[in-house]
């Protein structure tokens, strides 16, 4: 039961037939008042309509036992001193009037032979009760209108006329039975409409949650969701979670290429320095001490790299400082002033937001790539352009081959002649910097200079 009433499809029809029960109930609560209203309208207005019929005769001096009265309908004519004047025929009780009496006194208007006139009926709005009355035996409930009479010898009265409220009593029955029989009926219907509605928008979305379920137990991410043949929220869904997958595919596979890599790189330098650590040990003479310290530097310098990628892999993100590429190039360059000669043009202020180690990390390893390919000099420019700043770092050397360009960015990917010159590299220094970049809202793109080499340019959002 509580999975059942856990699905969306319960919840969706439970939620549209309470909304919808919400709905006709209020309706039809209205739909009873209004029709209520409007017969009591209507039985009060013919109420008005007998009394004014009486009081016009009374008005005109008629003696109250000639008044013509409406047919089995209760009439009651009261005073001003409250006394009942005059009831019509087959009266036996009446509440709701002006008083509860049924039998009237002596004397009224019509009694003396002579004419002394002619009265008048109160065009006031009429005194509006509801109340029963007994009729010749049968008592019901009715509409009571009063209108005010003045007789030719100047006596006021008020008739009091009733007109039957049964027909309002039936049609509001009436109305409310067949709301209690065709509600519970409709809900039933809506309910089960949504449901199978629901259900049916729903069958691609188990779809999914099956394929996801069997992608989880079988750790095939090559596999994918069914997509289906629509374009509706549930077909766009499919969508991005294949390419959820093919991203996390992809992820997966990049993942599982740097660990084999890194542990390819790793091997080398921490094998040649466990080897010369051995013979040291067992022949200290023979110990290359500068060569033990290259592969320890190296190994060093692999490691950090590949603490930096896995930050950056974990969504490191950059910091908000102000740096100026200006000033850190020149601080990079002064670094290198036992490798070959480095060019800096471009002069100022060139601010943007970032990490400075990170940043100094990029020009570092673009200087390195740069001197280790160049033959003769590298050349610097530092330039502001739309809005970035522009670094621009140019060798004379071979250059990058045109269908190389973006494999070099690869991680662990070094060019056939950089592995024949092999200086220690491990191929992650153009990775690590175009995902700086990127991370910094900036590129890295390589071309060939003017110089017949490698151009390789790094445009940032200037600060």
């Amino acid at each position: 039961m509580r999975r059942l009433f856990g699905s969306v499809r319960a919840r969706a029809a439970l939620g549209a037939t309470a909304v919808v029960a919400v709905a006709l109930v209020a309706a039809g609560l209205a739909v009873l008042l209004v029709l209520r209203a409007n017969l009591i309208d209507q039985a009060g207005l013919q109420a008005e309509v007998d009394a004014r019929n009486v009081a016009s005769q009374v008005a005109v001096g008629r003696a109250y036992g000639e008044v013509e009265w409406p047919d089995d309908r209760p009439v009651q004519i009261v005073g001003e001193d409250g006394r009942v004047v005059a009831v019509s025929e087959e009266l036996e009780s009446i509440e709701g009037t002006g008083s509860p009496e049924v039998r009237a006194g002596r004397g009224g208007a019509g009694e003396d032979d002579d004419d002394p006139g002619r009265g008048e009926v109160s065009d006031d709005e009429p005194r509006m009760s509801s109340g029963s009355a007994a009729v010749d035996g049968e008592r019901a409930d009715y509409r009571f209108a009063g209108v005010e009479a003045t007789t030719p010898r100047g006596q006021t009265v008020t008739v009091y006329a009733g007109a039957p409220l049964a027909t309002e009593q039936d049609a509001v029955g009436t109305v409310r039975e067949a709301m209690l029989i065709g509600l519970p009926a409709l809900l039933v219907v809506v309910g089960g409409v949504t449901w199978l509605v629901t259900r049916r928008a729903l069958r691609p979305v188990e779809g999914i949650r099956r394929e996801m379920a069997a992608i989880t137990a079988s750790e095939d991410l090559s596999r994918r969701v069914p997509e289906p043949d629509a374009h509706d929220e549930v077909a766009r869904l499919a969508v991005t979670t294949n390419e959820t997958l093919a991203a996390l595919e992809a992820s997966v596979e990049r993942q599982r290429r740097f660990v084999a890599d890194a542990s390819h790189e790793l091997r080398s330098p921490i094998a040649s320095l466990r080897t010369q650590l051995e013979v040291g040990a067992a022949h200290p003479e023979l110990l290359d001490v500068e060569g033990a310290v290259r592969d320890t530097v190296r190994l060093q310098g692999l490691a950090a790299d590949l603490l930096l990628l896995a930050r950056l892999d974990a969504g490191e993100r950059p910091g908000q400082g102000r740096v100026d590429l200006g000033a850190l190039v020149r601080e990079e360059v002064s670094q290198r002033a036992d490798r070959l000669p480095v060019t800096v043009v471009g002069s100022g202020a060139f601010e943007v937001a970032g990490s400075r180690g990170q940043l100094a990390r990029v020009l570092g390893n673009l200087l390195d790539n740069a001197q280790r390919h160049a033959r003769s000099s590298v050349v610097i420019r530092l330039r502001a352009e739309g809005g970035a700043v522009m670094v621009e770092v140019a060798d004379d050397g071979p250059g990058v081959p045109v269908g190389e360009r973006e494999r070099i960015f690869e991680r662990f990917v070094r060019l056939d002649d950089a592995r024949a010159r092999d200086d220690g590299g491990a191929g992650l220094g153009l990775a690590i910097a175009r995902d700086v970049a990127t991370r910094h809202g900036g590129s890295l793109s390589v071309r060939e200079g003017e110089r017949g080499g490698a151009l390789f340019t790094l445009r940032l959002p200037a600060g």
